[in-house]
């Protein structure tokens, strides 16, 4: 995974390793030009497969899932001068864990198991330090893409902005499940929300001030309009294909709201495509080899090619390649926020 700074900005970075069949070190850092949008790289530290990172809201730490068999969670002290160095680790529960997100007060830490099928939520630290799992639900079912919805696969846990809400995206059922999140860190079913069969639920989006939010539909190749009411209840508005020009293999994988705009990586097509809100896309962006992952910082966006080994670097307003910086397996690409 890696991280970007400002004036004095870190992109952090993290790479699927040898424990997953990755080329990858674990997490890489770079310093940010933030005129230029130019990389320079700064650090790493050897970890398994990070391939999604989450920092503390107020504090210092980093945490990155350990996207192995075993499924693990680390904790990540960053240091002012962006060294890392492991806090602790702990088990997660279910395997290849794949998304972490913290509630707004810093209090826990929720994280979806995709092959385990399951949610995971752990209590924090003063020091943001990860101390126990506080709750572990197992979803059961799946769907009729039989070689991807055999099971339940957990692939997001989103977090409202009370924080007393968590919604589990699973693509092997086509469901979102709804939970309340307790005092002591316990998880409280709430809602389940059926989408259309074969969707293959990636990721949810909310947009702020708003009840409506969007759902990549990895399996389907489309981004799902829902509308949330009650809160933590989806109902389907719209359905689009992921691109302007559908059709041959499209895995869908990031979805970022920035501005006034929705932004959404197709692996296979190897593009970023453009939406309005209403689900209208108006214009593809071509990028490397497997775009898994993305972050607009500034004027620039960087991208995680995957299978290209290098986080890529544009100018947004044209959409101009400005860098390829070569880094092992990338899964994830950021700005360190503090």
């Amino acid at each position: 995974m890696c991280f970007v700074t400002t004036a004095n900005q870190v992109l952090i970075v993290g790479s699927y390793t040898a424990a997953s069949d990755g080329r990858g070190e674990g997490i890489g850092t770079f310093r940010r030009d933030a005129w230029t949008g130019e990389l320079t790289p700064a650090g790493s530290l050897a970890l398994d497969s990070p391939s999604w990172l989450t920092p503390h809201p107020t504090l210092p730490v980093l945490y990155a899932v350990n996207e192995t068999a075993e499924g693990a969670i680390t904790a990540v002290a960053v240091a002012e001068d962006g060294t890392l160095s492991v806090l602790n680790t702990l088990p997660t529960g279910g395997a290849d864990p794949c998304h972490l997100s913290v509630t707004p007060d810093g209090r826990f830490l929720l994280c979806a198991n995709y092959s385990g099928g399951s949610l995971a939520a752990f209590a924090l630290g003063p020091d943001g330090v990860p101390t126990v799992r506080t709750a572990l639900v197992q979803h059961e079912g799946g769907g009729p893409n039989t070689d991807r919805q055999e099971a339940a696969h957990v692939h997001m846990a989103v977090v409202d902005e009370t924080g007393t809400l968590v919604s589990a995206v699973d693509l092997g059922t086509d469901e979102i499940r709804s939970y309340r999140l307790g005092e002591e860190g316990e998880l409280i079913p709430v809602s389940v929300s059926t989408l259309p069969a074969g969707t293959g639920p990636r990721q949810l989006v909310r947009r702020p001030g708003t009840n409506h939010a969007y759902v990549v539909g990895e399996l389907a190749a489309s981004l799902v309009t829902v509308r949330e009411e009650p809160p933590g209840t989806f109902t389907v508005e719209s359905s689009v294909p992921a691109t302007l020009e559908p059709g041959g293999e499209n895995l869908p994988a990031q979805l970022v709201l920035h501005e006034d705009r929705l932004f959404l990586s197709n692996r296979g097509p190897e593009k970023i495509t453009e939406f309005a809100f209403d689900g209208v896309a108006v214009a593809d962006h071509g990028t490397g080899e497997w775009p898994r992952h993305f972050s607009i910082v500034g004027e620039h966006v960087y991208v995680a090619a995957q299978s290209g080994d290098a986080i890529q670097a544009y100018e947004r307003a044209t959409w101009r390649l400005i860098g390829t910086y070569p880094i092992g397996s990338p899964a994830f690409v950021g700005l360190w926020p503090h």
